[in-house]
């Protein structure tokens, strides 16, 4: 009869890191497309196409993640949103 070793290897994994907050835009019955996609090119620095897919993903989902970042870099973008009669919360 033969014997097998094992071994055990240490093995080092990698977390990926996650920015600490977000802001999560949600969906309301009174702004039209046009107002949130232009809202989320000026607040958020959204591409025209960007702006475009995040506010389809609010109108048929409820919600959405429009920025992901450090809180005191979300906070201003978050309140021109709310300025601009959209809601939305960093969380």
């Amino acid at each position: 009869m033969s014997t097998k070793e094992k071994i055990q290897e240490e093995v080092d994994v990698l977390e990926q890191v996650r920015p600490d907050n977000e802001i999560v835009l949600y969906n309301d019955e009174v702004n039209t497309f046009d107002h949130v996609i232009e809202s989320l090119i000026t607040a958020c620095d959204h591409t025209p196409i960007q702006a475009e897919q995040c506010s389809l993903i609010v109108h048929y989902k409820g919600k959405c993640t429009v920025k992901t970042g450090a809180f005191k870099e979300l906070e201003p973008r978050c309140s021109k949103l709310l300025e601009a009669g959209l809601s939305a919360e960093i969380i």
